[in-house]
């Protein structure tokens, strides 16, 4: 069986920063974004990190790319919701999406927020034992997004205020561009079922298989067979790629060390939930494209969002975003957005 013609390629960073910098880590990462447009990428994702060195408010982070650029889409994969209050979601999400002239994607994904214990004082005082951490949590935000009633109050009050009964701003058509994030067979029937898009990525729950591309193909396969648009179902994959046709010897070496150390993790499930980790893929373009092309899930998709590695610096970043765009995405059949 071949594989589809990539028909949308993007990318995904992390955007890492110095504690004691934190705004040019920051500034990189924007930079980073821009370069993605002008490569031709279809859409550019940040993750989120709490309490880390990496990205805390992707929103906030996206925001400020709208303004830099004018066609790429611009993702969050994935935004953990136990941290966030919907119904403010929603209205930071439609504004961002009115602000880019409707290209946000936001991934999202449910659970206790991670480390729960350590932080739960800190977030939720006085409701962390009452907090409901399940898909109803996403239930209410896609509800808030395509406009059901938020309150019981709406027309003119007093001389001055106006009052609506949704969330405002309302962005059209950002519900049909809600992601979910799942690396579960339940979590792929549940966004099937929702009519969400789906995100896969580099790693999934070891239930029915210990071979994570048979086990990824599975998590496709069951989403679609749900979702009301069947085959035409959006999926992302989101492996991490690092091409290296223009990297310099040191780069080379570094890409090769960085893949090394991360291996022995993706030679079987790992902790209690039976986490599996797909390898990264490093080498040349026309390599990365044979391998990618023999693997079972890749071979059902036709959007991608290479996840960046970690811990680069940022010329790293531009060879790899560069090879990607000129080299390897023409060799799986993608071509640059005008």
């Amino acid at each position: 069986m071949t594989s589809r013609p990539l028909r949308k390629m993007g990318f995904l960073t992390i955007g890492l920063f110095d504690a004691g910098d934190p705004r040019a880590g920051h500034e990189s990462t924007l930079e980073i974004i821009k370069l993605g447009e002008d490569l031709g990428f279809d859409s550019a994702w940040v993750r989120h990190r709490h309490l880390q060195y990496g990205i805390s408010s992707p929103v906030a982070v996206l925001a400020a790319a709208s303004q830099r650029t004018s066609r790429i889409e611009l993702g969050t994969a994935v935004i953990p919701l136990g941290w966030e209050n919907p119904l403010r979601l929603a209205e930071d999400l439609a504004t961002v999406d009115v602000l880019s002239g409707g290209r946000l994607n936001p991934g999202i994904s449910v659970g206790p927020p991670m480390n729960f214990d350590t932080v739960k004082e800190a977030l939720y005082p006085d409701t962390a034992d009452a907090e409901d951490f399940s898909y109803r949590r996403v239930e209410r935000l896609l509800g808030f997004v395509r406009g059901d009633k938020a309150s019981d109050l709406s027309g003119k009050q007093g001389v001055v205020e106006e009052f609506s009964s949704r969330v405002e701003p309302h962005a059209a058509g950002l519900i049909d561009r809600m992601w979910y994030g799942g690396a579960s067979l339940r979590s792929a029937r549940w966004a099937g079922e929702h009519g969400m898009n789906f995100l896969t990525s580099s790693v999934v729950k070891a239930e029915e298989s210990e071979d994570f591309a048979e086990i990824q193909l599975s998590h496709v396969r069951a989403f679609r067979e749900l979702h009301p648009a069947g085959e035409r179902a959006r999926v992302s994959q989101g492996l991490v790629v690092i091409p290296t046709d223009s990297a310099s010897p040191e780069q080379k070496a570094k890409y090769e060390a960085y893949v090394e150390k991360r291996t022995p993790r993706t030679k079987e499930p790992q902790g209690p939930a039976r986490m599996l980790f797909s390898r990264d893929y490093v080498g040349t373009s026309a390599q990365i494209a044979d391998e990618l092309q023999a693997h079972a899930a890749f071979r059902e998709i036709d959007e991608v969002a290479f996840a960046l590695p970690f811990s680069f610096e940022h010329p790293d970043y531009v060879q790899i975003l560069t090879d990607m765009a000129t080299t390897l995405g023409p060799a799986l059949g993608w071509r640059p957005a005008s």
